[in-house]
C-alpha cells in the first residue's frame, strides 16, 4: 500500500515540559515490523508525568519520543517476516514491550519482563500512538477478532489493567469494593459485574465520578468526603468486612485502609501507585490474623487479559461509552492536557487523523 510522505505527530524531542505537533516522515517498516494507521490514541492520568517531564517521567522515559501508549488502528504495511498481522487488519498495541529472553518471558510472563520497554515512552522505540502512523513491532500487535468499535478497541489496554486485577482476585459471588472511580476504577467496576461479583461499591470524593460508577454497575457509592468508609463499610458487610477489594486510586490513605475494610481470608488488588509508603495501624488484627491474599498487577496478561476483555465489550457486557469523557482531534492536545490536569476529564481519546 502507497503511504503519504509525511504525517502529523506529537514529540518530545528534548527533556521538559509539553509536546510539539510536527511533521516527520513515515517511517519504513523493518524486518518484523507493522505501520499502523492510527485512528484512535487515548491519553490518562499516567501521561501527566511525561507532559510535565517530572521526576517519574525521567526514570520511565527516554527523549526523542512520541507519547501515546493506548493506540489503535489498521496495519497499512508489514516489513519482511512478519506472520502475526496482516495488511488490513484492525489491532491495538500492547504497550509492554516484552524481551523473550528473560526469565519471566520463558515462563509466559512477558507482562512482567525483567528488561522492559515501553511503547509511548522513547524506551525501545521513539514511536507512540500519537501520531498518523506509528511503527510497531508485529509481536505486540493484538489483532482484533470481533467487530469492536475504534472507541471500544482504544480502550482495550487500560481496561485490561483492571481486567487483570479483579480477574486475579477471584470476584463471582462476592461483594467488591473498588476505591478511586478514575478510568481503572471504573472499568474495574465494569468488569467485576462482569465477572459475576454480587455487589460492587465504588469509593470516591468526586461526585461525578461516583455517577460514572453507578453508570457502569456500582450498586452502592460512597462519597469518602462525606461519609465514613469503615462505618459504611461495616453497614454494607454486615460487620464482616466486603470479601474482595481493589485499590485503584493511588491515595495512601485508602490502600492503608483497605486492609481494615476486607474480612478475614479477602483478597485485595493493588493497581494504583500510591504516593507514600504503605503504613497498616494494626498489622496483627488488620492484616496477619486475616489470613489475606494481596496480588498486584502490572499491565495486562499478554494475550490472555485482551482476548477477555475484547470478548466483554463485543457481547455487551461492560460498556465503556461513559468512560470517554472528551473525543478531541490531535490537533487539540495541548486542551486534552489542560482537561486532565484539571480533573475535569475521565478518558480522553484522540483522533490523530483530524
Amino acid at each position: 500500500m502507497s503511504l503519504p510522505d509525511e504525517m502529523a505527530c506529537l514529540l518530545k524531542e528534548v527533556e521538559g515540559e509539553g509536546y510539539n505537533l510536527v511533521t516527520r516522515p513515515i517511517p519504513s517498516p523493518g524486518p518484523g515490523d507493522a505501520i499502523i494507521k492510527v485512528d484512535r490514541v487515548g491519553i490518562c492520568g499516567s501521561d501527566i508525568n511525561l507532559w510535565k517531564w517530572n521526576d517519574v517521567a525521567q526514570l520511565i522515559a527516554s527523549v526523542p519520543f512520541i507519547p501515546g501508549h493506548e493506540a489503535t488502528g489498521v496495519v497499512v504495511q508489514v516489513g519482511e517476516g512478519v506472520s502475526e498481522v496482516k495488511v488490513g487488519q484492525r489491532v491495538a498495541v500492547e504497550n509492554h514491550f516484552y524481551c523473550g529472553q528473560c526469565y519471566q518471558c520463558k515462563e509466559g510472563r512477558g507482562d512482567i519482563c525483567q528488561c522492559m520497554d515501553q511503547y509511548g515512552h522513547g524506551r525501545g522505540t521513539m514511536h507512540g500512538g500519537c501520531g498518523q502512523y506509528s511503527l510497531v513491532p508485529a509481536r505486540y500487535c493484538y489483532p482484533l477478532s470481533r467487530p469492536l468499535t475504534p472507541d471500544q478497541a482504544v480502550v482495550l489496554e487500560p481496561m485490561g489493567v483492571a481486567h487483570n486485577a479483579v480477574e486475579s482476585i477471584s470476584v463471582a459471588g462476592e461483594d467488591v469494593l473498588v476505591l478511586g472511580c478514575g478510568p481503572i476504577g471504573l472499568f474495574a467496576i465494569g468488569v467485576a459485574k462482569a465477572l459475576g461479583a454480587r455487589e460492587v461499591y465504588g469509593v470516591d470524593q468526586v461526585g461525578e465520578r461516583l455517577a460514572l460508577a453507578m453508570k457502569l454497575g456500582a450498586s452502592r457509592v460512597i462519597h469518602s468526603g462525606k461519609e465514613d468508609i469503615t462505618e459504611a463499610v461495616r453497614l454494607l458487610s454486615g460487620g464482616n468486612g466486603v470479601g474482595r477489594v481493589v485499590e485503584a486510586s493511588g491515595a495512601s490513605s485508602l490502600l492503608n485502609g483497605s486492609f481494615k475494610w476486607l474480612r478475614k481470608g479477602g483478597q485485595i488488588a493493588v493497581v494504583g501507585l500510591p504516593k507514600a509508603p504503605l503504613h497498616v495501624d494494626d498489622v496483627m488484627t488488620d492484616l496477619l490474623f486475616k489470613s489475606l491474599t494481596l496480588k498486584t498487577v502490572h499491565g495486562r496478561r499478554i494475550f490472555h487479559t485482551w482476548v477477555e476483555c475484547e470478548r466483554l465489550l463485543a457481547e455487551g457486557k461492560v460498556d465503556v461509552s461513559p468512560i470517554i469523557s472528551h473525543f478531541l482531534p490531535m490537533t487539540q492536545y495541548r486542551q486534552a492536557f489542560d482537561l486532565l490536569q484539571s480533573g475535569k476529564a475521565c478518558k480522553i481519546v484522540l483522533d490523530p487523523q483530524n
